[in-house]
């Protein structure tokens, strides 16, 4: 009976592994193919790679889509790591009478639907004329309430013994922060740093909105322009679409560890 079970529970583990992995192997194997085959429903890899890279990177200019998201991803995730870990950490070490009611405000921030922020931000970004610049998109991703929630929770369980122990050597705040804090937290930081860079890669809604220059697209609104022509080339967008995808890949597996590690308590 129990190697029955097992059995079972192998054969459904492989169906699921191979649901997961299918779309990725049908995007790998239309990127080989021409558009017509890959909507005849063509499983082999073709001999149309060559071709689809080409048209991509001459007709879409992804190379400066890819280098729009890079920026703004590197940038996002750099000041969201700072400013947000910088909060959390305040939220816990300093003693305040409106804190709590402060991270309540915050928390309720986090269930206002993204839908009914942008006519707001829209109307903002207009009056301070910065629509149309990368501006609109780094500024309201840099404080993001889900990750002063997950510093904040984090540095629950950092021991205050430390801080008063280089308070008593005479380290300032400021020391303190950057020679303590930063390094015995660096698995938060690690797992932080994932969220912040693929939401900032994959961010779709607001750019879309804020950005009206082709010249200033990012990777995903490109890769949605070339899926929206009339006769959309789908050798060419499943080349964009692999080009979108590895750089989340690498920061995943990169940091895979750290991230398992932030997740579960980072503090060593």
């Amino acid at each position: 009976m129990r190697k029955l079970s097992s059995v079972f529970k192998n054969l459904f583990l492989i169906i699921i592994s191979f649901i997961s992995i299918f779309p990725f192997y049908w995007m790998l194997v239309g990127a080989t193919n021409d558009s017509k085959d890959i909507t005849m429903g063509k499983l082999t890899f073709g001999s149309s790679l060559v071709k689809n890279i080409t048209n991509a990177f001459d007709k879409a200019d992804l190379w400066q889509a890819f280098f729009n998201s890079a920026v703004l991803a590197i940038i996002i995730t750099a000041l969201s790591l700072l400013i947000c870990s910088i909060a959390g950490y305040a939220f816990v070490i300093y003693p305040s009478r409106g804190k709590e009611i402060l991270f309540m405000v915050l928390i309720a921030s986090m269930m206002v639907p993204f839908a009914a922020k942008i006519i707001p931000m829209f109307r903002m970004f207009s009056d301070m004329k910065l629509l149309n610049s990368f501006w609109a998109i780094i500024l309201p991703a840099i404080g993001a309430p889900f990750l002063i929630f997950f510093f904040k929770q984090n540095a629950e369980s950092f021991p205050r013994e430390t801080i008063q122990a280089a308070r008593v050597d005479g380290c300032g705040e400021y020391q303190i922060f950057v020679r303590i804090f930063m390094p015995m937290m660096k698995s938060t930081y690690a797992a932080a740093g994932i969220f912040a860079f693929m939401a900032s890669w994959n961010n779709y809604m607001w750019p879309l909105i804020a950005l009206q220059s082709n010249s200033k697209f990012t990777l995903p609104l490109m890769v949605s322009n070339l899926a929206a022509d009339f006769n959309p080339d789908y050798g060419m967008i499943m080349v964009g679409i692999i080009l979108s995808t590895i750089p989340t890949i690498i920061v995943f597996f990169c940091l895979q560890k750290a991230f398992v590690e932030g997740m579960v308590g980072s503090v060593k």
